[in-house]
């Protein structure tokens, strides 16, 4: 059995595949990655469909060694990574041999990345995934954050070539896109031109479960305790504070704040990549426009994978694209 032996691992590294739908209404929000479009571009890079299970991390990678050749890709945001003492190019695939060291430093400029292998992590899958959801114990390696001494096993993986993107892919820094609901009227006119109107700072208090931004007070009509209902990804939640705070992959599935408004799903990865201290902004836009952007950003993504290049053979320059 091929694995990969982890040597040193960051704070935040855990096995994530796409997640796990369809079980909200039992009390499991879906997990997978917190940047989507960057995990399927690393899966595509090193020949796995876009269900393999992977890596991600924030903050610090860590070190990993494999007991047979693979292939490996990195993506996400800017991070030294190297094979032995090589740096490497992110945003494509490289083999890594047996007896060679990767090694991947801290982020700079942005959260989270992704680390794929080729054949993908074959972990146990839990309720039909092999995401690791850190706040119930579920799936990836263990149910936990991924520590030293760690061994993953791989699957089987079927010849490809190496492959690099043949374009950057960028981020944009406009306002991040939400639709007004399902509580927003619960704030007054004056409220939700400030919360539109005035930037936010993403705090320092974040995780796989939320992200509190910090900014000019949400007060609530009536008050900040509602009878709880669903939520979603992306959906932004008010509490007595006054402090929203942004609901993630490992997201509550029910909560009992106000919220004053959901992320358009186009943005979610955006917002997640935005670095602690940072301001955002948001503008409001209407379901069937976010609605459009999703199978706007599903095409552009599928046009990405289909179009990525062979790498010249003997190519080891090093390269950083920053989505």
């Amino acid at each position: 059995m091929t694995e990969l032996a982890v040597h040193e691992a960051g704070p935040m590294v855990t096995v994530q595949d796409l997640g796990r739908p369809g079980l909200q209404h039992a009390g499991v929000s879906r997990a997978g990655p917190m940047d989507v479009p960057s995990f399927r571009i690393a899966n595509a890079l090193v020949g796995n469909g876009p269900a393999a299970a992977g890596l991600e991390f924030a903050g610090v990678g860590g070190r990993f060694e494999a007991t047979e050749p693979v292939r490996i890709a990195v993506t996400g945001g800017a991070v030294d990574v190297r094979i032995d003492r090589t740096p490497i190019w992110l945003w494509e695939s490289h083999v890594l041999r047996p007896g060679s060291m990767l090694t991947i430093g801290a982020m700079r400029d942005a959260v989270w990345a992704y680390l794929a292998i080729s054949g993908g992590i074959d972990t146990p899958p839990v309720l039909g995934s092999r995401s690791t959801h850190l706040r119930s114990g579920l799936g990836g390696h263990e149910g936990r954050r991924l520590v030293a001494g760690d061994r993953l096993p791989l699957g089987q993986a079927e010849p490809a070539p190496l492959l690099a993107l043949n374009r950057p892919v960028w981020r944009s820094n406009r306002p991040i896109r939400v639709v007004k609901g399902p509580q927003d009227g619960r704030f007054s006119p004056e409220i939700l031109r400030r919360f539109l109107g005035e930037p936010y700072i993403v705090s320092a208090s974040r995780d796989r479960m939320a992200q509190v931004l910090a900014g000019p007070p949400l007060p609530a009509a009536g008050g900040h305790d509602i009878v709880s209902d669903g939520t979603a990804l992306g959906s932004i939640q008010v509490p007595g504070s006054g402090q929203p705070i942004v609901l993630m992959a490992e997201r509550q599935t029910t909560g009992g704040y106000p919220k004053i408004a959901t992320l358009a799903s186009v943005d979610v990865a955006r917002l997640a990549q935005t670095p602690s201290g940072r301001p955002v902004r948001f503008a409001a836009i209407s379901q069937s426009r976010a609605e459009d952007l999703a199978i706007e950003e599903r095409q552009v993504l599928d046009e990405i994978v289909a179009g990525l290049a062979e790498k010249p053979a003997g190519d080891s320059r090093q390269r950083e694209r920053r989505p």
